[in-house]
């Protein structure tokens, strides 16, 4: 560790947040260049649909987006259309804000006229996308998973995906979205860090009970109710990579205008958190890709309004520390010596 940011050649770089460093010229460091960048909701949109123009079957695995304020009228023109056309389609969307994280500014509305969306659409660029309003439940709640997946190298292609990741837990029933419930963000969004600040939180130390399990626990809970599981993990490696397919291109020339060919420079990996929901048909569908996914292995417990402490988490401990554990090992540089 250099805390104050000692240059001695490492092995391997391991950074916070992104790739910047034009120090680094051997070894290998934990991010791509342009990484940060390409997964933004506004990007991995339009990564993703220019491939769907070009595969529709193959990319019907993301919600159907639109980019705001550039698209607005295109959105409202689509949504009129639509209804006029089925005038029993009764859609909700997600309006995500371009540079939000944690549920971060997300909010769902009925309508291309919702005066919350006109009223912030100039400030604020977001991606508006159809909701999925029949996911899976288990226990009554939706859930997401969270899988860690290793972009290992860029060329050739080399992708590894960790056999576990974490299911995250609503912690409200969930009822389909009405105007009533649009805003009950306990029932409708996934993420963690607006759900551990419900009063019906729950922090388990076993990993198939609780707010927060293993995606394993989930499952062995299908695989007993008769799921076709081999299936299911099949068209989320699909996923994986061909969401890894379309960022692809522009990855590569951040990386080449960041490390030249010829010149000296580190190689790159990345951890990367894929975040998937799946339907009640068991179809994964896409909801985003974290660059720099939380590592942490203790979760915040409220003791007293205000005061917090850290308590492990048996649950993050079990599927990150394989994670990293497995990351090292797959990038070993004493691998080839020996």
């Amino acid at each position: 560790q250099f805390p104050f940011g000692r240059r001695l050649p490492c092995d391997i770089y391991w950074h916070g947040v992104s790739f910047h460093d034009n120090d680094i010229f051997s070894g290998q460091v934990n991010k791509f260049p342009g990484m940060t960048e390409m997964v933004r909701k506004i990007t991995l949109s339009r990564a993703v649909r220019t491939m769907q123009d070009l595969f529709p079957l193959e990319y019907n695995f993301y919600p159907r987006s639109w980019i705001l304020p550039e698209e607005f009228p295109l959105f409202v023109a689509e949504v009129r259309m639509m209804k006029d056309s089925d005038p029993s389609w009764r859609p909700t969307f997600i309006v995500k804000p371009d540079g939000g994280c944690q549920g971060d500014g997300i909010y769902l509305i009925k309508d291309p006229s919702d005066i919350r969306l006109t009223g912030s659409i100039q400030s604020r660029p977001a991606v508006v996308q159809e909701y999925i309003c029949k996911p899976l439940l288990v226990d009554k709640l939706k859930f997401d998973i969270r899988l860690y997946v290793l972009l290992k190298s860029l060329e050739p292609l080399e992708i590894y995906i960790a056999k576990d990741g974490l299911s995250r837990f609503c912690t409200e029933p969930y009822q389909e979205p009405t105007l009533k419930n649009l805003h009950q963000v306990f029932m409708h969004l996934t993420n963690y860090s607006l759900n551990i600040h419900s009063g019906n939180f729950i922090h388990s130390d076993s990993a198939n009970t609780g707010s927060k399990r293993t995606f394993s626990s989930i499952l062995c809970r299908l695989s007993s109710r008769g799921a076709d599981v081999k299936k299911l993990w099949s068209d989320i490696i699909s996923l994986v990579i061909k969401t890894i397919i379309a960022l692809t291109p522009e990855l590569k020339v951040y990386y080449q205008s960041d490390i030249p060919a010829g010149k000296p420079g580190p190689t790159c990996f990345q951890i990367l958190g894929f975040d998937i929901l799946l339907m009640k048909n068991l179809k994964p569908m896409l909801l985003e890709v974290n660059a720099n996914p939380s590592m942490r292995i203790e979760h915040e417990q409220e003791l007293s309004p205000g005061v917090f402490e850290n308590v492990p988490s048996p649950v993050d401990e079990e599927v990150k520390v394989a994670v990293i554990r497995d990351t090292l090992r797959l990038v070993d540089p004493q691998k080839k010596k020996r």
